[in-house]
């Protein structure tokens, strides 16, 4: 079934009016809160920062006295409102709950309630929370770095109404809308609080069973220092002119920084089975695996393993020992090789080795595969519920009526 014909369904014959907002919604402005007039506590001010697409922010809250409520009572919010964005990243929406307040809606940040006789909340949010209206809204904005949208040009913005000439019918088929975009939302929500609960207690497992091998009594084992043990040397630099996309690169190798693969070019300087320890910046003693052809730049060190070591089970031991103790204590911390170098670190025989980095390997690999799967399969959610929401909502354009 097309989303046309899907549509044809729902409306079950009822015609769609395209109307504009301010038609049936109020659109309120903000008010310009003081920042010197920030507490710990009270009033919840809504910034543009705190509107994120669908969501409210929880980060950095700011609030205001609420002693002050009088003077700002014409902004005070209420659960269940849509906020949006005006400055920025224009046209983001999200809505409000019992938890967010008492809250007020600060400067470049809208309010849109709803006129409940005509057009579901709800409704209004799925709508605005489509890709395609975000990209009208900064395609309309105005401004030079920092785009600013108007409130006259959200006003006139068309919103479809179902069977407008009956209201009960209307609410109806918008409730049904929204009824079917909520399960998947909902969803969504359960399945990334169940994932992430699950590489919680994978991460804990993990950390207990690595704490268990790595854990040695006096005599029971050699203390070597890491020079001793292993070969290290810092990776050289590369401009950043020659690191490429995968996609641009005929030929590539990845690129590794103190924090990860930071891009990918045509040549490698390294080969083989290596551990790689973070060596500047706030992630000094970042441990991270590398195999096979790579790039290290100057912000890693390059480890490799000895006879008697086995790479794998070094990568858990150096990331047991926390390294980042050793780093310089400036402003931009750094770990110097020869520095580390001189650390001790217990040095169990091969066997034992190979046991423990078998096991730890297996939880590793386990506590990896759920943390690669969660971003992807709350974006498969995500793009579920877009596919839904875009053809629920997909109702023929035909002239809007005058406001």
């Amino acid at each position: 079934m097309s989303g046309l014909e899907f549509i044809e369904k729902l409306l079950d014959g009822a015609d769609v009016e395209w109307k504009p907002l301010r038609s049936v919604a109020t659109i309120l402005n903000g008010y310009a809160f003081k920042s010197s007039n920030y507490s710990d506590s009270g009033i919840r001010v809504v910034r543009i920062s705190d509107v994120q697409k669908g969501r409210m922010s929880t980060k950095d809250l700011k609030f205001y006295p609420t002693s002050s409520q009088p003077e700002i009572e014409r902004y005070m919010l209420a659960s269940g409102d849509l906020v949006m964005s005006l400055t920025g990243n224009c046209g983001r929406v999200a809505m409000l709950s019992e938890k967010d307040l008492p809250a007020a809606l600060n400067q470049r940040v809208a309010c849109l309630r709803a006129n409940q006789s005509a057009v579901l909340t709800r409704y209004l949010f799925h709508f605005f929370d489509q890709i395609s209206f975000e990209q009208e809204a900064m395609t309309n904005a105005t401004g030079g770095g920092q785009k600013n949208m108007s409130t006259n040009w959200l006003g006139q913005y068309p919103v479809p109404i179902p069977c407008p000439e009956d209201p009960e019918k209307s609410l109806a088929i918008q409730g049904e809308i929204v009824r079917i975009l909520d399960a998947f939302t909902e969803l969504t929500a359960e399945l990334t609080a169940e994932l992430t609960a699950e590489l919680t207690a994978r991460k804990k497992q993990y950390t207990h069973y690595r704490d268990q091998l790595l854990s040695f009594e006096d005599g029971e084992v050699e203390w070597k220092t890491l020079g001793e043990v292993f070969t290290m040397k810092a990776g050289q630099h590369i401009p950043a002119s020659k690191i490429a996309e995968r996609a641009s690169s005929e030929n590539p190798y990845p690129c590794f920084g103190g924090n990860g693969i930071r891009g990918y070019v045509s040549d490698f300087n390294q080969e083989g089975d290596h551990v790689l320890i973070g060596r500047q910046g706030a992630l000094c003693g970042n441990i991270q695996r590398a195999k096979g052809k790579f790039y290290a730049t100057e912000h890693a060190v390059v480890v490799s393993e000895k006879s008697d070591t086995n790479i794998d089970w070094a990568f858990h031991i150096l990331t047991a020992m926390n390294l980042n103790q050793y780093a310089s204590k400036s402003a931009q911390p750094g770990l110097a090789v020869g520095k580390i170098q001189r650390v001790k670190m217990p040095h169990p025989s091969l066997e034992n080795q190979d046991r423990a980095a078998c096991i730890l390997d297996k939880f590793d690999t386990l506590t990896t595969s759920i943390s690669e799967g969660l971003p992807r399969e709350i974006e498969l959610r995500q793009k579920q519920y877009e596919y839904y929401r875009d053809l629920l909502l997909s109702f023929p354009k035909k002239q809007v009526e005058a406001a």
